[in-house]
C-alpha cells in the first residue's frame, strides 16, 4: 500500500471529473481516482518499450490522449 508521501495531486476538471463519477458508479471501481490510475498505467504499459524509452511521437501521442481525457489543455 502507498503512504501519503508516496503519493501526489492530479487537479481535474470539475465537470471531467462528476462525468467520470456517474459513468464509473456501479462499474466495480472503488472511485474516481482508482479508475485515472487504472487507464494511465494501462496508458504507460502500452507505450513501453523494452528499454523504457519512448520516441518524441509516442510521447505525443501520450500527450494528445491525455489532452482528450482532459488532463491537459
Amino acid at each position: 500500500m502507498l503512504s501519503e508521501q508516496d503519493k501526489v495531486t492530479i487537479k481535474i476538471p470539475r465537470q471531467l471529473y462528476d462525468k467520470l463519477k456517474t459513468i464509473l458508479d456501479g462499474s466495480g471501481y472503488n472511485s474516481v481516482t482508482d479508475f485515472i490510475v487504472y487507464v494511465l498505467r494501462d496508458l504507460v504499459a502500452s507505450t513501453r518499450k523494452p528499454d523504457g524509452k519512448i520516441s518524441e511521437v509516442e510521447f505525443d501521442e501520450i500527450k494528445q490522449r491525455l489532452r482528450n481525457l482532459g488532463y491537459l489543455e
